[in-house]
């Protein structure tokens, strides 16, 4: 297997898990009926999943709503959990029309948690479903301690870490919070944090964050460095990485605290998902892997070999490869499929209890490992003629489960003697008991539902929408800028360090507000720590936040919060939620068409981007350095060119050494920035990214109407056309 270390057959052979082995959870996809019950039978102890609504494979050959509940049970009779994927963000008409009656039977039916990244979503859930687990989505991009110690507050069971996090931080979340953590540790990786890709968006009309993702990243893109092209056709998959195996490193995620070990591919074949939860059930219970084993599975599917992620901490050029054309799968995949379909699914140990004595009716019970306990009657037994019945011709009858999910462990009896039961009702009470057992186990007790609330109405600001502005560089702020007197100017905190002189600069009028790094790693938060408080002494009182994390530490540094984009908020639910959490404003989702900015209830002050390149991805991984071995995104011109010659500009995010892949073309509203009118609207923000000094000041001139800013290739955004 092509790993980024040599894979080390050794450490996947044998593992020693102790006490871990019956704690640890092997969690596996599952798009169809089928697929289920391949991983059940492969040993997975818990399987997500996704309906015909609100999931983000929005394309997988989902559960209907009487396949979903037919797997519910299913699962729960061989002891079995199901998560139900509700992690897309919802408009507000989707979540107060739609949700509930989806959800309530399931609910009923005992699903056992929703993975959820909508926080309007997740309060719903919350209020109307009080016996639901919510398990939070990677989308929601948790990287540390205090964004899931707030959604644990608010009610997450678990927390889905985002894909980047390496076992250091996550043996310290694991450390400081009693809360169940889940990662992704075999399948897809993209390449972009999760839930902050919008490329697919722009570039394809679907978004990922809606479950339609088209996996432009998947393309090949020339790579350009101050106009040098850098990359030649074996190294054109920028934005590719290698599927995921933590095979190698298993006991280390588990001792980092890991509880569940997710597997990706819902929209894989049974096959594929059968051999790998396999292999992970396999080590998991201190088997061994054979070479062979472990070649099946870059055959199953790679992209040219494997990679172990972010969990050693680890970038570089080694983890991407694109999908090759691979040998003949039909052999594997048909021997995958004969064990699964042929083999015997791991059985449920059952204790039967029997009663037969002079005079009473027979009695039968059965014991699960969960504690259910059936009985039922039988006739009464006659006197013995010819052949007593004994406990050893009783325990033989019982022993009789073949054909159920059930492996009879044990069988305790009082039995009088010279008494006489045929085999026949012997057998009847065994499947009447076994049956009544199998019902139980499926049947959940049904939960309580709470009343529908109708959430209040906001309707935002009237009057004139006020003007913010956001730079990337102090060098970026202009004497014409500063003239105009935005209500906030948004400025990078390492670039408000960095040239105190800002505040006196600014105008009392305009609020300076320091733009947190999207991401912060808990490695992070001293020298963030140490920003905030020069800024502060400097008489800053504001920060952007585009992480539910960087609520606390702001507040806790005594900044008021306002909202970027990160916190992806497209609904009337989520800004209440926000509203709660004590947010001052909110920029919203670029994702919103004009009709659905104009409907959402304005709960805290309402803010919309009119002007600027949008941001696509944040990438860990270093797009110049994977190819030169030296970043320079923070001085040079570097940018990606697609098949039909669109162009990404790169930038570094300030204060961070990761990139962000801007939109090629500007969004330019500035002539339509009257349709934004009458909408309870708070404030427009012109966000500048790459834009120098003079051409800042032209598009200031335009906004004002006293010339027309030639924005060259621009878009619209979303805001007439939509994303599905």
């Amino acid at each position: 297997m092509h790993l980024q270390q040599p894979f080390n057959l050794k450490a996947v052979t044998t593992m020693n898990v102790d006490k871990r082995k019956t704690q640890v959870e092997v969690l596996a996809p599952a798009g169809s009926l089928d697929i289920m019950k391949a991983v059940v039978a492969a040993g997975a102890d818990a399987i997500y999943l996704g309906g015909n609504m609100f999931g983000a494979r929005a394309f997988a050959n989902n559960f209907n709503d009487e396949e979903l509940i037919c797997a519910i049970e299913y699962a729960h009779l061989f002891g079995r959990k199901v998560y139900l994927t509700v992690n897309t963000l919802l408009k507000s008409r989707e979540i107060e029309n739609s949700l509930i009656e989806y959800l309530i039977p399931f609910y009923e039916a005992g699903l056992d948690a929703v993975i959820v990244q909508d926080m309007g979503v997740f309060n719903l859930i919350r209020k109307h479903f009080p016996d639901m687990d919510i398990h939070a989505s990677t989308q929601m991009t948790q990287t540390g301690v205090y964004g899931s110690r707030l959604l644990k507050e608010l009610g997450a069971t678990r927390i889905v870490t985002s894909r980047e996090m390496n076992l250091q931080e996550i043996k310290q979340l694991h450390e400081r919070l009693d809360v169940e953590i889940e990662s992704f540790v075999h399948g897809a990786l993209c390449y972009c944090y999760s839930g902050q890709c919008l490329l697919s968006s722009f570039n394809g009309g679907r978004s990922g964050n809606r479950g339609r993702c088209a996996q432009p990243c998947r393309m090949p893109y020339d790579v350009y460095d101050n106009g040098e092209k850098i990359n030649n056709r074996n190294n054109s998959y920028a934005l590719s990485p290698k599927d995921m195996c933590a095979l190698q490193i298993l006991p280390d995620v588990i001792e980092s605290g890991v509880y569940s070990l997710k597997i990706e591919g819902r929209m894989k074949r049974p096959e594929y998902v059968a051999i790998v939860t396999r292999a992970y059930r396999t080590v998991l219970n201190g088997g061994k892997l054979t070479q062979a084993d472990l070649q099946e599975l870059e055959t199953a599917f790679s992209r040219q070999g494997f990679t172990d992620g972010y969990f050693k901490g680890q970038t570089g050029s080694d983890m991407f490869g694109r999908r090759q054309e691979s040998e003949d799968t039909a052999d594997l995949f048909a021997s995958a499929r004969a064990t699964y379909e042929q083999g015997e699914t791991q059985r449920i140990g059952v204790r039967f209890y029997a009663m037969i004595h002079r005079g009473q009716p027979a009695r039968l019970a059965v014991e699960d490992p969960d504690g259910n306990l059936c009985r039922t009657y039988g006739p009464v037994p006659e006197q013995a003629v010819y052949r007593s019945l004994t406990a050893q011709d009783l325990e033989q009858q019982l022993k009789k489960t073949g054909g159920t999910p059930y492996l009879c462990t044990s069988v305790r009896s009082s039995l009088d003697p010279d008494l006489m039961l045929p085999a026949s009702a012997i057998n009847a009470m065994r499947r009447d008991v076994i049956a009544e057992l199998t019902a139980k186990r499926g049947r959940a007790e049904k939960p309580h539902l709470n009343a529908y609330d109708e959430p209040p109405r906001y309707d935002g600001i009237s009057g004139e929408p006020q003007l913010t502005v956001a730079v990337r560089t102090a060098d970026q702020i202009t004497s014409r800028m500063l003239s105009m007197k935005p209500t906030v100017l948004y400025v990078p905190l390492s670039e408000l360090v960095e040239h105190p002189e800002l505040r006196q600069r600014v105008g009392v009028e305009t609020q300076l507000a320091a733009i947190l790094p999207r991401v912060i790693w808990s490695g992070e938060l001293v020298p963030i720590a140490r920003q905030l408080r020069t800024v502060y002494d400097m008489g800053v009182r504001q920060v952007l936040a585009g992480n539910l994390g960087q609520l606390h530490i702001a507040r806790a540094a005594g900044f008021a919060v306002r909202g970027d984009f990160g916190l992806n908020i497209v609904n009337s639910r989520a800004m209440r939620y926000l509203r709660e959490q004590g947010l001052d404003s909110q920029l919203l989702s670029f994702e919103l068409t004009l009709p659905q900015i104009r409907d959402i209830s304005k709960a805290v002050p309402a803010e919309v981007l009119i002007y600027g390149r949008l941001p696509l991805m944040l990438m860990e991984n270093c797009v110049i350095k994977n190819r030169t071995g030296t970043c320079t995104c923070q001085t040079g011109t570097v940018r990606l060119v697609d098949r039909v010659g669109e162009e990404f500009p790169i930038v570094k995010d300030p204060g961070t050494c990761r990139n962000v892949l801007l939109n090629g073309k500007k969004l330019y509203l500035l002539d339509k920035k009257d349709a934004f009118r009458g909408m309870g609207l708070w404030a427009l923000r012109l966000q500048f990214t790459t834009e120098n000094p003079s051409e800042i000041d032209k598009v200031l001139m335009d906004y004002q109407g006293r010339a027309v800013f030639d924005a060259g290739s621009y878009t619209r955004g979303l805001y007439s056309r939509g994303v599905e």
